[in-house]
């Protein structure tokens, strides 16, 4: 006897009540990880990027060796706020990833045509350890960070209304990442791709709005290539030498698979494979590439190439986190009614999983849960344990009468530059290359008592010594967190200068 098994489906107000919990509970989520990113911004020390970007902020200059001049004008703002405090350094960032997790939601809801979607991204954003990480820090990542997702939600509204002056948003997003990080490139690249590759796209290339876009993206990038011609382009040379630095080595390759794994969490990222998964096969059968997909696969392409000759940093591809969690979203939305083994369990473990990643990571950060010592890489990175450390090295400048202290490595310039109290002149003597905007040490103050703080004098003191007639080891001071070495300082006395003036003032304020 044949029978029919009806199909129950939920009531709309009870499909709305669990659309309206979701949403709050992805509310709820969003709001405890944000406080836990300023709570840590005031609490963790400085990393060696983020003081060094610090001293950026005291010699403004249209760009920078390293990056183009954004984050320095960013640092500036929140510490003429704030003041040269961790908060003050770090506070426009901060602010960034509050609008980047507003772009992401309403990106979302409109390219998935549906809110809950909208908060499962920004939950799934805010969620991964990239995000916790680059959010917290003033570098330029959390600016393109921002920039991208706020680039993904003028595509999105340039879809949904059609309406041309949406382009200028985009080029306005493009821009502002531009004027803060290089790899900026690639979102212009995703967006070249969505203009070719859908039948949506090619219909603008009709009209002169991408055009005035991309003008406008490019006039945000010109004082950066003003500064390279008038530098011998070697922030171009640094950068654009990397994309075909080193020779095949596929460990590169793994080490950039795990760390993704880690940034994203590993459901997290499998959730964003399967959607970009289902949006190129889309692709493929319907000639048409999501704007999501079209913002991640140039960055992709790039990044996996590079890696199989060089490594690439764990925080290199930050920018496409936007989209990848608006395809996760979405591979989450196409399979809820018969979701395949794969998608099921990463659905199941997404959260919990990055909750677990993101709790450890804030425990190691907060207290050194695991005694890691030397292998611990937060507290390598960050200053954890530079105070007492800074403080010792103050006490024998004042008892030696010494009047600036020399270093040889940007971060120990940093550092120093931030924690010392009371503040001494650094005098950087060895990568003057990045701080072509700070003035030249004065000769007068390096005939003076000197003090010379090193890390690794092995490979940084010759350079130092052949400048000064009278080097002496003073002290070895050991930074450390919970009795475990994190690494080691080296403070030599200065004597006898001679020779042409060396050296750069770095910590010295522009008028």
């Amino acid at each position: 006897m044949a029978t029919r098994t009806a199909e129950i489906e939920c009531p709309p107000n009870l499909k709305e009540r669990r659309a309206n919990r979701s949403i709050q509970i992805a509310i709820f989520g969003v709001v405890i990880l944000t406080v836990l990113r300023f709570v840590t911004a005031v609490y963790l020390p400085l990393s060696f990027d983020e003081s060094y970007f610090w001293l950026w902020s005291k010699h403004l200059a249209i760009s920078y060796y390293d990056h183009p001049p954004l984050i320095a004008l960013a640092i500036r703002l929140g510490t003429l706020v704030f003041g040269d405090t961790e908060l003050g350094v770090r506070v426009v960032s901060l602010a960034a990833s509050i609008g980047a997790s507003w772009a992401v939601w309403r990106a979302a809801a409109m390219l998935l045509a549906d809110e809950t979607a909208g908060a499962t991204a920004c939950l799934l954003f805010n969620a991964t350890l990239m995000v916790a990480s680059q959010a917290i820090g003033a570098t330029p990542d959390a600016l393109v960070l921002c920039a991208a997702a706020f680039l993904l939600f003028a595509l999105a509204k340039l879809q949904m209304t059609g309406d041309g002056k949406w382009w200028l948003a985009a080029g306005l997003a493009i821009g502002i990442a531009l004027l803060a990080k290089y790899t900026a490139l690639l979102l212009g690249a995703g967006v070249a791709l969505w203009l070719g590759a859908s039948p949506r796209g090619r219909a603008w290339f009709k009209s002169p709005w991408p055009y005035v876009a991309g003008i406008l993206a490019f006039t945000f990038f010109v004082p950066t290539v003003v500064w390279n011609a008038t530098h011998d382009w070697v922030s171009f040379q640094f950068q654009f030498g990397r994309v075909v630095a080193g020779t095949a080595n596929f460990a590169f390759l793994a080490e950039f698979v795990a760390g993704q794994l880690v940034l994203a969490s590993p459901c997290i990222l499998a959730l964003a494979i399967a959607g970009l998964g289902q949006e190129t096969r889309a692709w493929g059968a319907t000639r048409t590439i999501s704007i999501a997909a079209a913002m991640v696969w140039p960055a992709l392409v790039y990044f996996l190439i590079h890696a199989t000759h060089d490594r690439v940093q764990g925080n290199w591809p930050s920018f496409v986190y936007p989209a990848l969690t608006v395809l996760a979203a979405a591979a989450l939305q196409a399979n809820t009614a018969r979701a395949n083994r794969f998608v099921a369990v990463s659905r199941a473990l997404a959260l919990p999983v990055a909750a677990l990643i993101l709790t450890v990571s804030y425990l190691q950060a907060w207290t050194g849960l695991l005694p890691l010592g030397l292998q611990d890489p937060i507290a390598r990175m960050m200053a954890v344990g530079i105070r007492p450390v800074a403080g010792e090295i103050s006490s024998f400048a004042a008892r030696n009468h010494a009047a600036a202290i020399v270093t040889s490595k940007y971060a120990t310039a940093g550092w120093l530059a931030f924690y010392l109290d009371p503040h001494l002149p650094i005098i950087e003597t060895a990568e003057d290359y990045r701080w072509l905007a700070a003035p030249h040490a004065c000769p007068s103050v390096l005939r003076m008592p000197l003090l010379y703080v090193t890390q690794n004098p092995r490979r940084e003191l010759p350079s130092v010594a052949a400048h000064f007639s009278t080097v002496v080891l003073r002290e070895t001071l050991v930074r450390s967190r919970n009795g475990a070495t994190i690494d080691k300082f080296y403070v030599y006395s200065l004597s006898g200068f001679h020779g042409p003036a060396v050296g750069r003032a770095v910590n010295a304020i522009d008028d």
